[in-house]
């Protein structure tokens, strides 16, 4: 995807001008975001032209001094040259953080209280922000209407400044009113009481401006995202994705909008079907990239859009992070965990996406890097919910879990919407035996990202403690939904499944997991403890074990004796001419694991290292699947084969005792049948 020259320059000036407008809004991480992304891009050394500038250094001629970036719209500048002066002063109210105090300067309270009163008065005849339908429609109804808000004559940019700032003060006051985090009166039901008066505001200037064809006249795309986000927060998604649409098309360049729409989707499809109606630019190709990391999804075609924005931008830190975040779902956590180590040389001071780091560093279990990460999370900025988080893994690896759980507490203090803190305190508390508070973390997390299927898998486990198997399987359902090539999500299923005496539906479940975890390669392991999984070109002999066993309920004798020679195989590794019941092992995209630390680990491991054809060894499942066909063998007066068998169970010191008993009993019907005992 390389730029020409000229390209290039373009990109510059539209990242330049990204920068301005976004911070002249303050909407501050977008502006990081594309500041980053600006310098990422390399320059000659040789030029001899300077950076294209978006600053009007000669002021035109009775105007003030110009010192933002100025407007292509006549009317549109002619009104910031007039508010430049009450604007300056509202976004000092804004950087200091009085939010109201910023939103006053532009809309009194007493013009808010008007507006909300005129439109209480006239909701019964025009169309709310929640209902379904055309906007075109919502906003034509009313165009005419006398009782219509009355809205002040004032620049887009002032206007979004002020509903900005109001939003940003509900959004303070609902943290206020919010009970201590995970408190008795924590129900995570507070909510911001000013989104009624922005979505208010803004659907009467959208209204004015409406045209007969449904298209807003004039607008330059940030009060569409403001009201993409105001409709979010009611829970109106389809309406707030339609909004978020038309604001990047009118200016593509506000990261924030784009992860406002990444926030609403929730599966593959659903962003293959929003994809056919965005801009095509090269910020919609990384926001693709970016919404399939946050998918979990690790495809060729992933892999391939961060080679080519790699290529433009070689030393941007986002992209450095999703090639980490890339290696992360694949299970390769050595090669992210080599990403994240060039990233932290390169950015020390950069905390943003620490937490997967420590998440990947938990799972490979090195005490002293997360040890050194802690330090420097607490040296830069030890009150950065990021910072939070790492400490509280590395308390969780040394298992103090009380700590761990008190710094995943702080974090989601300073950002109740920190997704990592809610699912790892759900973690911990399952360490503590605390199902209740296990419970009500995960559910804080899926209602922050319903996208979490850790957070949905922890329910699962969690109800399985306590026996609710229905409830239980619900939610690995849910996890398997959005994880399907995950295999411990569908060996979580298959168990429940088995649990509740679904035989038939267990298997099938079963088979899915073998069909997933089968593509992995290993090496390090998974958090859910994986055992023999983690050696390539095996099969997991517990799925395998689980499998049989179902089969024997269900009373198909032979399914399950080919699954119990298929288990016993394992131990070797692959053998090429095994094909007792083979199953039909598809190669697809891997999955990712990191922070679900709650589920048991296969018992034993008697096998080497992990090579290529390298088997488990002997282990718990094995060990019983090959006792199930010494039985048998008896069973079937087969006294040689179950001689055999018996003899290896006496030397593998599983089932030894009950293995001599087998054996014992073999000699003595050989020796009734009058054969010869060995």
């Amino acid at each position: 995807m390389g730029l020409n020259e000229h390209e290039t320059a373009q990109l510059r000036a539209a990242l330049q001008d990204a920068v301005v407008k976004c911070s002249e809004r303050c909407l501050y991480q977008s502006a990081k975001w594309a500041a980053e992304l600006l310098t990422s891009i390399p320059t000659r050394d040789d030029a001899s032209e300077p950076e294209d500038s978006q600053m009007t250094e000669v002021p035109l001629e009775g105007l003030p001094p110009i010192v933002v970036t100025g407007n292509l719209d006549p009317e549109e500048a002619q009104l910031e040259a007039k508010e430049i002066n009450q604007y300056l002063l509202a976004k000092s109210f804004f950087d200091c953080r009085e939010f109201d105090r910023c939103a006053a300067v532009f809309l009194p309270d007493t013009i808010l209280s008007g507006i909300l009163s005129t439109s209480s008065k006239s909701s019964q005849n025009a169309s709310t922000p929640k209902a379904k339908g055309k906007g075109k429609e919502r906003f034509s109804e009313g165009a005419n209407s006398h009782t219509a808000p009355k809205i002040p004559k004032l620049s887009q940019k002032s206007l979004f400044l002020a509903l900005y700032a109001k939003y940003m003060s509900g959004e303070k006051k609902k943290d206020e009113d919010s009970e201590m985090v995970m408190g008795p009166h924590d129900g995570g039901h507070t909510v911001n009481k000013q989104l009624v008066t922005i979505s208010r505001v803004l659907e009467g200037w959208f209204r004015e401006r409406t045209n007969s064809d449904g298209q807003v006249v004039g607008s330059q795309g940030w009060l569409e995202y403001l009201y993409g986000m105001v409709l979010a927060k009611d829970k109106n998604e389809e309406e707030a994705m339609r909004w978020l649409i038309q604001s990047v098309h009118r200016y593509p360049m506000n990261w924030g909008c784009w992860l406002e729409m990444t926030s609403l989707i929730g599966r593959v499809q659903d962003l293959e079907r929003i994809a056919q109606h965005l801009p095509v630019n090269i910020i919609s190709y990384i926001w693709n990239l970016h919404t399939n990391l946050e998918l979990y999804q690790s495809t060729p075609n992933v892999s391939h859009i961060l080679s080519e924005l790699l290529s433009i931008f070689p030393e941007s830190s986002f992209l450095l992070t999703c090639s980490a975040l890339l290696a992360y779902h694949e299970k390769d956590f050595v090669s992210a965990d080599a990403h994240f180590s060039r990233l932290l040389a390169q950015y020390p001071h950069r905390l943003d996406s620490l937490d997967h780091y420590s998440n990947i560093l938990f799972v490979m279990n090195l005490r002293p890097k997360l040890s050194f990460l802690a330090h420097l999370c607490s040296t830069v900025d030890k009150f950065r919910p990021e910072s939070c988080v790492v400490i509280g893994n590395y308390y969780s690896l040394i298992s103090q879990h009380e700590k761990a759980v008190q710094y995943f507490r702080r974090a989601l203090t300073l950002d109740r919407s920190c997704l990592s803190a809610w699912t790892l305190m759900g973690h911990e508390y399952v360490e503590l035996k605390n199902t209740h508070a296990a419970i009500e973390s995960y559910r804080r997390a899926v209602d922050v990202n319903r996208r979490d299927y850790r957070a949905w898998y922890g329910l699962g486990q969690t109800y399985e403690v306590l026996e609710m198997h229905a409830y239980a399987l619900w939610y690995f359902k849910r996890a398997a939904g959005i994880r399907p090539w995950d295999g411990k999500m569908w060996m979580a299923v298959g168990s429940c499944l088995q649990k509740m005496g679904r035989d038939l539906e267990g298997i099938k479940a079963l088979k899915r997991a073998l069909l997933a975890e089968s593509y992995y390669d290993g090496g390090v392991g998974s958090s859910f403890g994986s055992g023999g999984r983690e050696r390539a070109g095996t099969m997991d002999p517990e799925i395998l074990l689980q499998i049989a066993g179902m089969y024997e309920r269900l009373g198909d004798e032979g399914e399950a004796k080919a699954y119990m020679e298929m288990c016993v195989a394992q131990e070797e590794g692959p053998a090429d001419n095994f094909e007792a019941s083979v199953i039909n092992i598809h190669t697809d995209p891997a999955s990712s694991d990191d922070e679900s630390r709650t589920a048991p680990t296969v018992v034993g491991s008697g096998g080497g290292g992990g090579g290529e054809n390298t088997g488990t060894g002997v282990t718990a499942a094995t060990s019983k699947a090959r006792m199930w066909l010494a039985k048998y063998a008896m069973r079937t007066g087969d006294y040689q084969r179950a001689m055999q068998l018996g003899t290896e169970l006496c030397q593998d010191g599983v089932e030894v005792e009950e293995a001599k008993a087998l054996v014992r009993e073999v000699r003595v019907r050989l020796e009734v049948m009058g054969g010869e005992s060995p």
